[in-house]
């Protein structure tokens, strides 16, 4: 058995339209799983002893259970309570409900993190809770959650190769219909982890670019 660099070269053009799927999946899911688990992460730190004990079972049950189950409940068992869904919205809307519930616990981690009094000084000059978050919580935690936000974001681009079983057509479902159709599985799959190695290596370099700078504004603002 040899490679066949043909395989690719003459699948090309859909080969890169299921990247461009992949890539743009990502891009719209990551800061909305981020944003949608930071007002939880608030919601949890300011909500009261109710809405934290009910935000907390809901990220148990979406952490502890695997996302092919996730992505198949919000795709097939969304039509049983009215919301039918194609399988591009059902798999960012899934997507970020799975990637919100590790960022929430992310943020939580990071405002447990903020020494107390800080926070008490705050309230003592009479900061609102909003301006607390804004003008302490935020610019202290920054630093502590920016690296296992990274290893987050990479792992949601990983988790869309899940979505090729709810027939997106991204990069995963189009090797796979390539490798299939033309017996050329080692072209098909080593495309794949090229293409999923390149952007984690993309994202890490990014992710370490944005700590140094950060890092440097800290220290030239202390």
């Amino acid at each position: 058995m040899t490679f066949d660099i043909n395989v690719i070269v003459s699948n090309l053009p859909d080969i890169l339209s299921g990247a461009w799927v992949t890539i743009v999946i990502w891009i719209i899911t990551t800061p909305a799983a981020a944003v949608l688990g930071f007002l939880v992460a608030v919601a949890r730190r300011f909500g009261g002893v109710i809405l934290d004990k009910a935000f907390g079972i809901v990220i148990a049950v979406l952490r502890g259970t695997p996302f092919l189950i996730q992505i198949f409940l919000v795709y097939y068992g969304g039509p049983f309570v009215g919301l039918s869904l194609d399988p591009i919205p059902a798999g960012v809307i899934g997507l970020s409900i799975y990637g919100a519930a590790y960022f929430s616990e992310i943020f939580r981690s990071g405002f447990a993190a903020v020494p107390k009094g800080h926070i008490e000084a705050g309230i003592c000059v009479g900061l609102t809770q909003g301006q607390i978050i804004r003008r302490i919580l935020l610019p202290e935690m920054t630093m502590l959650v920016l690296p296992p936000s990274v290893n987050m974001t990479v792992i949601l681009m990983k988790e869309t190769a899940v979505l090729s079983i709810i027939t997106v057509p991204e990069l995963t479902a189009t090797l796979s219909a390539i490798g299939s159709q033309q017996y050329a599985f080692v072209e098909a799959l080593f495309v794949l982890a090229l293409f999923y190695w390149v952007l984690v290596e993309l994202t890490g370099w990014l992710g370490h670019l944005a700590e140094t700078k950060l890092t440097r504004f800290r220290f030239f603002n202390i």
